[in-house]
């Protein structure tokens, strides 16, 4: 057994790499909340607004991993699906103290869209990780700084398979055409592409054995944010967060496999 969740995953990775983080989420009152929100705070992390709720068992999953390193998941997302709108009002103060909000879709999506037109709202430089794979309103996307789609979200937001550079490119161009100021796509071993309305430009991976593929696009996400964060400029943020993630799908786990900065 292994502590992770998308949201979990990107803190852990967030807080290694030497990022200031608040995590906002929720989990059950049984041993798997309690030992999560343990583990957030033995790594530095805010757990001030990570809530807890009687209805429902901590979210849990259940994964399997073939001889490639490839995964495929089963979420039961549990106390995931207790987070609201007011526990984000709650939250206010967060919000205002952030410099990047970064967001995944393991809660429900009125909440992630209501915490990204918050964000937005107050000036916040809001990046979405549309994972796991789920459509989102038109509404949603003007109000994104980044929008980080492996190939098969890139798929599922814009119609357009992701095969190679001309496809990447398309997709990017259908989710800048939606609002979003920057599109970074992550396409596994082949790299990430960037597109917005300055620059474009693929960023290779680094070449290393992958054991377990799990939480590689948490670390990247948490490894970007933090680069962005410390002001990097985006071709060296996202080589930053490349290596991060080459770092992470050499060894088992989801937060286990996240790297410290040095490692990087």
């Amino acid at each position: 057994m292994f502590p992770g969740g998308k949201g979990a995953n990107q803190a852990v990775a967030a807080a290694r790499l030497g990022g200031e983080v608040t995590f906002v989420c929720k989990v059950g009152q049984d041993i798997f909340g309690q030992q999560a929100v343990e583990g957030f705070r033995k790594e530095g992390i805010n757990t001030d607004l990570c809530l807890t709720t009687a209805e429902a068992a901590s979210g849990v999953a259940l994964i399997t991993v073939n001889a490639e390193g490839e995964n495929e998941i089963v979420v039961a997302s549990g106390a995931n699906n207790q987070l609201t709108k007011a526990d984000l009002d709650d939250a206010h103060a967060a919000f205002e103290q952030a410099d990047l909000i970064l967001i995944q879709l393991e809660t429900p999506i009125p909440t992630v869209e209501y915490a990204i037109a918050k964000g937005a709202s107050m000036g916040k430089k809001v990046i979405l990780n549309p994972a796991p794979a789920q459509a989102i309103s038109a509404g949603t996307y003007p109000n994104l700084f980044l929008i980080t789609p492996n190939e098969t979200e890139a798929e599922l937001l814009t119609g357009i398979r992701v095969e190679d550079d001309a496809s990447a490119e398309e997709a990017a161009d259908a989710l800048l055409a939606k609002g979003a100021k920057n599109v970074i796509l992550t396409l596994g071993a082949k790299g990430a592409y960037l597109k917005s309305a300055e620059q474009q430009a693929m960023i290779p991976a680094q070449k290393v054995k992958a054991v377990d593929t799990t939480a590689a696009g948490d670390v990247f996400n948490g490894a970007l944010t933090v680069a962005l964060a410390e002001g990097k400029d985006w071709l060296p943020a996202i080589q930053f967060a490349a290596k991060a993630a080459a770092v992470s799908v050499t060894r088992m786990g989801a937060q286990a496999s996240a790297p410290h900065r040095t490692e990087v």
